[in-house]
């Protein structure tokens, strides 16, 4: 009976996706060819975004787009290093102090490139130690102190170059003390035997005091699940269920100007009839943390493939509006593009309560 309630609870805002549709954008396409997994970052004039995406399934070329107005239009692919072409990992880009950015990719090494012009210029990527890892870096964090910390998972393949699993899935951190141009051996925070817990998204709570870390459920057996901090990562709770309304893959997380969350992923909840869809989450922190489906989601966009979805990029624009780009198989039979979709959340809000009306 809970487990009915909490479908029920998750789902309610499906009929949802249509309004999501004029707000499309398509942020790059290539007849024939694979494009995945994007992440954005917004500069801080609050109106330009950049996004990297490997041009294959995770492993292949990075491609650099730019867009100056907010997502509304993209530049043509920019050029890179050209080592960047040799990534065997799905990039991550990251807002650091200044005008600093740094952009990872991961299995062994991990390894980064540098900006300190705001993404103008890059450095080669270079290893950041001698480990590697799956989904290099998901999440980077400044710390109190003004470290960063930096988020990843492995199977025991990469973490040591050994080639082998070990084990569970392990999630790791890694500390920089000089803005990101070293990075400490990784430690391990979380796994579990009975899970594989991976591709961490970390938020804040509202206060600034807690850090929270979504994780994804690799063998399906489990909903995702959540780690909490409340020392600046020193120490980690236990991994403990999240609800089946932010059951997915590869969470990342914005606060909206009315303080509730906006976290967007794949959706991977059984029996949901938006399962491998594009989906975002609205609730409040609380909502967030409890083990049933509060809040409400809504399908972004419509996967016509199982699962091959939704590594989201998700950033807010000065007026509180929200611009998350991702990839996936938007157009039947066709292989991947990545979009983007424009979110002004009242207007969600709205239609819910007509959906909702008697």
């Amino acid at each position: 009976m809970q487990n009915t309630k909490m479908l029920r609870r998750a789902f309610l805002a499906t009929p949802l996706a249509a309004l999501a549709a004029p707000r499309q954008i398509i942020v790059d396409r290539e007849p024939g060819q694979y494009l995945g997994h994007p992440t954005t970052v917004l500069l801080k004039d609050g109106k330009t975004i950049l996004c990297v995406y490997p041009k294959g399934h995770g492993k292949g070329p990075i491609q650099f787009k730019k867009s100056t107005d907010g997502g509304l239009t993209w530049s043509e692919r920019l050029p890179t290093p050209q080592n960047w072409e040799t990534s065997l990992e799905t990039p991550t880009i990251h807002q650091l102090n200044g005008n600093r950015l740094i952009l990872f990719s991961g299995l062994y090494p991990i390894r980064s490139a540098i900006s300190d012009d705001n993404g103008a210029t890059w450095s080669p990527l270079a290893p950041i130690g001698d480990f590697g890892g799956i989904v290099a870096m998901g999440s980077v964090e400044r710390l109190k102190n003004g470290d960063y910390m930096a988020l990843f998972h492995d199977d025991g393949r990469f973490i040591a170059n050994s080639g082998k699993k070990t084990g569970p899935f392990i999630v790791y951190k890694t500390l920089s003390h000089d803005g990101g141009l070293h990075w400490d051996a990784p430690i391990a925070i979380a796994s579990r035997p009975d899970v594989d817990l991976c591709e961490p998204g970390l938020l804040r709570s509202p206060d600034g005091a807690r850090l929270v870390v979504l994780l994804r459920e690799n063998r399906r057996a489990q909903p995702s699940h959540v780690i909490t901090s409340d020392d600046e990562g020193q120490t980690w709770s236990a991994p403990r269920p999240l609800s089946l309304a932010l059951t997915g893959d590869r969470h990342v997380a914005q606060y909206l100007p009315d303080g509730r969350l906006f976290v967007t992923f794949r959706d991977m909840a059984p029996k949901s009839p938006t399962q491998g869809d594009w989906v975002a989450w609205i609730g409040t922190y609380a909502q967030l943390l409890e083990p049933v489906g509060a809040g409400y989601r809504v399908r972004l966009m419509d996967n016509t493939n199982a699962w091959d979805a939704a590594y989201p990029g998700l950033v807010r624009l000065p007026d509180g509006a929200l611009v998350t780009t991702t990839y996936g198989h938007w157009t039947k039979d066709m292989p991947p593009w990545i979009a983007s979709v424009r979110v002004q959340v009242r207007a969600l809000d709205r239609a819910l309560q007509q959906v909702l009306a008697p």
